[in-house]
């Protein structure tokens, strides 16, 4: 089976363009009967791309992985992959969203707390929600669920809809 001159997935003989990436195949990709360099031989996907092979479902889970999942968030939202992916988008836009809310709590509202002790509590007890919030998307996005947070679920409806 031949494979792509681009991205190296497995392309049909006849196939005039590569369906996982819409490189143009050349009148020569019915030849090429070896992945191209640095991809697997068993799937013909590049193994050094993550990426390629992770499901839609676990890269929306790791955007709310809690305190990191800004990062993948961001290179969920960087990558081609899921480029034209709404759901994946929206998880990783809220999961952004999130931390800010985090960030918010812990650096704003925290120090203004700190002077009391009834307030304090309340620091802490909307730490805990936002923590608590984090485990619940991870939870629900698992199940299939795409729930969608009050405020930050229209923040991030609104970001993937003014993407192209």
């Amino acid at each position: 089976m031949p494979f792509c001159t681009q991205c190296g997935n497995q392309v049909q003989p006849a196939d005039t363009f590569c369906a996982a990436c819409g490189a143009r195949q050349g009148a020569d990709a019915g030849n090429a009967a070896k992945p191209g360099p640095g991809t697997s031989s068993a799937t013909g996907k590049r193994s050094g791309d993550a990426l390629s092979t992770m499901e839609p479902r676990t890269a929306a889970m790791l955007c709310y992985i809690p305190l990191m999942g800004w990062i993948a968030s961001i290179v969920v939202l960087a990558a081609d992959r899921f480029r034209n992916d709404k759901d994946v988008r929206f998880h990783a836009f809220q999961g952004l969203y999130l931390f800010v809310l985090w960030l918010f709590v812990e650096w704003v509202f925290g120090p203004i707390t700190r002077y009391s002790e009834s307030t304090r509590f309340i620091s802490k007890l909307l730490q805990a929600a936002v923590f608590g919030a984090w485990i619940f998307m991870i939870v629900k996005t698992k199940q299939g669920d795409n729930f969608r947070l009050p405020i930050l679920g229209e923040l991030a409806d609104r970001s993937v809809s003014e993407q192209k």
